[in-house]
């Protein structure tokens, strides 16, 4: 289970490494969205500010999912990302599901493995 942790965490972290690196550098060329999608995408932009927090959120918790830092507060800070993710994608761009299925597992994964130290947070 130790191995299987630190495998998911690194994938995790280069996954959300590359995305803000990509974003920030505008290294893919992809082809621009249509629909939904694309509507949402322009709303997200026009904020001005909403793409450049996220991402660079991505990057800080991308760098310390790699190198380990700050175990027990990454996944909590990834949760809501990793959850808009998986929403956007389940309810708009169903060709991209893999991915966000894989964040959102991984996110959940890294923070059953560190259940431990949270329940101090879900005490009444």
């Amino acid at each position: 289970m130790k191995i299987t942790g630190i495998v998911i965490r690194i994938l995790l972290g280069g996954l959300m490494l590359f995305a803000s690196i990509a974003y920030f550098f505008d290294l893919i060329k992809a082809e621009p969205p249509v629909g939904a999608i694309a509507t949402m995408n322009a709303g997200f932009a026009a904020t001005g500010y909403l793409f450049p927090l996220v991402k660079s959120i991505e990057l800080i918790c991308g760098l310390a999912l790699v190198t380990n830092k700050l175990p027990r507060l990454i996944p909590l800070v990834l949760f809501p990302i990793s959850i808009n993710i998986f929403l956007i994608h389940f309810c708009l761009d169903r060709q991209n599901l893999a991915i966000a299925f894989f964040v959102l597992g991984a996110n959940l994964f890294l923070l059953f493995q560190q259940r431990a130290h949270y329940r101090e947070l879900f005490k009444l």
